[in-house]
């Protein structure tokens, strides 16, 4: 659109269904640069796509065109199918309903793109729950935990 310009930063958290550690090592990076080439072919800008066994991070420069349940939707979706695809896990694999999603200024563009790089670090101190309680919190969410993804005692 002639005329419109914005500068809006999301991060897209979701879990595993379950919450189930089944995103293997030999394999996430490829998993990650397919979410990366969903975000780009829906024409937004994918900053960075990292995550653990369990969820996944997405940093991404959103144009007002796009609805984000609908990006994280298509991401979800056509993700699901690549791996399922590609036999990456024994059964059928599928990803969890819901999300979080939080937005950032242009200036936390840094500290967030690093904080999703470092996961792996990061969890060596806290797990995921912990992680999206944070979150959150952090933002002012209002929710209720009963809502919240299906969390497994693992």
């Amino acid at each position: 659109m002639a005329g419109t310009y914005s500068q809006v930063y999301i991060q897209v958290v979701f879990a595993v269904n379950g919450r189930q550690n089944l995103i293997g090592k030999i394999w996430k990076e490829e998993l990650n640069k397919y979410i990366a080439g969903i975000v780009k072919g829906k024409e937004q800008k994918s900053i960075i796509v990292n995550g653990m066994p369990d969820h996944i991070h997405t940093f991404i420069g959103l144009k007002p065109v796009m609805a984000i349940s609908d990006l994280v939707r298509d991401i979800k979706n056509n993700s699901s199918k690549f791996i399922n695809d590609r036999k990456f896990v024994r059964g059928k694999f599928s990803w969890q309903e819901g999300y979080g999603v939080f937005s950032y200024s242009h200036s936390h563009i840094s500290r967030v793109y690093n904080y999703i790089l470092n996961q792996e670090k990061h969890h060596q101190n806290i797990t995921f729950k912990q992680e999206y309680l944070e979150l959150l919190k952090k933002f002012e969410i209002e929710f209720n935990e009963k809502y919240l993804f299906e969390w497994i005692d693992i």
